[in-house]
């Protein structure tokens, strides 16, 4: 028996749609812009994000720091909540790529807004280059998949605006955000100049993401994405997926939403598991397990044993995230291994 993966929404597999998509794709050299799959994803991304232009890339890590490679310069100052996917998991490359220094906010959600940026920015001087970009990352995958307000993503641009500063949109999970609070992607995405979001997690590609702005901005994401090595030729094949994923998977998301919020409410009613119901808004969550007196690693251990499958990120914190690849009863399953987990004495992992 399959075991009930929760460790994130990246372990789905493509769906016999997809796989059929994916034979039956026409391809072309995508370097030299003649892959049509590659083209009709392109375009297709680019009209749901609102945006002029589009470029296919192989991860959300490479659309981010493309993205960040063309909106700044050396040296400057990217402002960004301290716990953003930027910052934790993609291998300091925004230093190391872009040679840009993190500016960080903390915040109690991972949401950004404009009071707390606004003494952040600097202009340049003599003794530093200045604000280059405002980062902002929606859903929030630290914070549990926090989505942001409309009001409040309106109100940092029009600060960025007045400040004369780029906003890029982490958008990972940015259908997660849209379907939560029942708005259209692209008036998401029209509070930033420009937006990646992933094929891979909410809906279900195998692989790749999509980076979205102006034409002018797409033009030099492209020159940043081959010298990044990501000139993929042929992929046509995967871009046939990712259409597919555009167009089927939204309408899956509120049933996984539900999902997460179903599981929330059952962990909430077993003893010495600490979590908050009310902060699940989308797909992502986590819990505490100090209260059982074992360690995340030691949990997640016991539940492997169950065949439930989640994800230790912290030394009593795990994650949980639904999919379409799992169902209420898979939910069900997660939450007795959960309570079983909790009347189980330490065991070493």
């Amino acid at each position: 028996m399959n075991p009930v993966d929760l460790r994130s929404d990246t372990v789905t597999r493509p769906t016999p749609e997809m796989r059929r998509a994916m034979y039956e794709a026409q391809v072309g050299d995508d370097v030299f812009g003649e892959d049509p799959s590659v083209n009709a994803l392109e375009e297709r991304g680019a009209a749901i994000a609102g945006k002029e232009a589009a470029v296919f890339v192989p991860s959300g890590t490479m659309g981010n720091q493309i993205a960040i490679a063309v909106h700044t310069s050396p040296g400057q100052e990217i402002i960004c909540e301290e716990h953003s996917h930027v910052v934790l998991y993609e291998m300091g490359m925004l230093a190391r790529l872009s040679g840009c220094v993190a500016r960080t906010v903390a915040t109690t959600d991972g949401r950004l807004d404009w009071e707390s940026v606004r003494p952040r920015v600097r202009g340049s001087s003599d003794h530093f280059r200045g604000t280059g970009l405002v980062e902002v990352e929606n859903t929030h995958n630290y914070a549990g998949g926090r989505a942001y307000s409309m009001e409040s993503l309106a109100q940092l641009r029009a600060g960025t605006r007045a400040a004369g500063l780029a906003v890029h949109m982490d958008g990972a999970r940015v259908f997660h955000a849209a379907a939560a609070l029942g708005v259209p992607v692209r008036e998401i995405a029209a509070t930033a100049d420009s937006l990646t979001f992933c094929l891979s997690k909410g809906l279900g590609a195998p692989v790749g993401s999509v980076l979205t702005g102006s034409r002018a901005f797409i033009n030099e994401a492209r020159l940043a994405r081959k010298a990044l090595g990501g000139g993929m030729r042929q992929a046509g094949v995967l871009a046939a997926a990712g259409l597919v994923a555009l167009e089927r998977s939204p309408a899956n998301i509120p049933a996984v939403h539900a999902d997460a919020k179903f599981l929330a409410r059952e962990l909430a009613a077993i003893p010495g598991i600490a979590i908050d119901p009310a902060a699940v808004e989308t797909n992502i969550v986590f819990y505490d397990v100090a209260g059982t007196g074992l360690s995340a690693k030691q949990f997640v251990g016991s539940l492997r044993e169950s065949g439930v499958l989640a994800l230790a990120l912290g030394p009593t914190r795990i994650r949980m995230v639904t999919h379409q690849d799992v169902n209420r009863a898979d939910c069900e399953k997660a939450a007795a291994a959960i309570k079983s987990a909790c009347a189980s004495p330490a065991i070493a992992y």
